[in-house]
């Protein structure tokens, strides 16, 4: 099973523009977000596809590998170009703006398709527990609610499930945008059009549920920073200080 790692990187980023050439210690966030992503040995390959010149001669004179596509609203979308003529079997969209991500977690989505013998699963993803009400409220964190079986109900900016019986004790869980695609379900994804629920919480996992599609969330206790506004520049500054 050949698996790859591919890392979406946009530098017009919508709430943070710019955010993956900011510098974290003495590098920026794209290339140490590659280079951890290397140093996990896990993937035949690792690239990172991007729509900026700037990140490419940033990835390509660090000694990595990158791609220029073209327009793409989500990662997964820009991936899909990037891979469609790469053989592979597995495609683990790491996202560029999560720098500390672990090698546990990803071995852990890589796990997930090594014991699917039936290959009954063609996407998977991870959620950590989040336990501070200032995190469950944060509209920048992610929220996913699942079934028995641990696949994906909905996911939300807002706070779901809403707690109405304010006597029982709910678990919530941030989703970490970290996906594994079998390649074949990741071209398919890239052609399905937007439906309404991705289009109003612009969350492209949406899209997989909308068109009936199963993804399978792994809980893992990694703790990162994902950089989406400047307060998280500076909180991951303070990480590796």
């Amino acid at each position: 099973m050949k698996t790859i790692a591919v890392i979406p990187a946009r530098y017009n980023s919508t709430r943070f523009p710019g955010k993956l050439m900011k510098i974290l210690r003495n590098k920026t966030v794209i290339t140490t977000t590659y280079q951890n992503v290397m140093e996990t040995g896990l993937f035949d390959e690792v690239f990172v596809a991007t729509d900026s010149e700037l990140i490419f001669d940033e990835i390509s004179k660090n000694g990595g590998k990158a791609v220029i596509t073209g327009e793409h609203e989500t990662g997964s979308d820009r991936i899909a170009e990037a891979v469609k003529n790469i053989d592979c079997d597995i495609v683990i969209n790491v996202q560029g703006d999560e720098p500390f991500l672990k090698k546990e977690p990803l071995k852990q989505l890589i796990d997930v398709f090594l014991n699917d013998n039936k290959k009954e699963i063609s996407l998977a993803s991870l959620k950590i527990q989040l336990k501070e009400s200032e995190e469950i409220q944060n509209p920048n964190n992610v929220k996913v609610i699942t079934d028995n079986n641990g696949f994906a109900l909905y996911f939300s900016r807002s706070v779901i499930p809403f707690l109405r019986e304010l006597d029982f004790n709910v678990k919530y869980y941030k989703h970490i945008g970290v996906y594994a695609f079998r390649k074949e379900a990741l071209l398919e994804f890239s052609k399905l059009p937007m439906l309404p629920l991705e289009t109003s919480e612009k969350l492209e996992q949406l899209r997989y549920l909308e068109y009936g599609k199963r993804i399978k969330m792994i809980e893992t206790d990694f703790v990162g920073v994902g950089i989406d506004t400047p307060e998280d520049l500076e909180k991951a500054k303070r990480l590796i200080s």
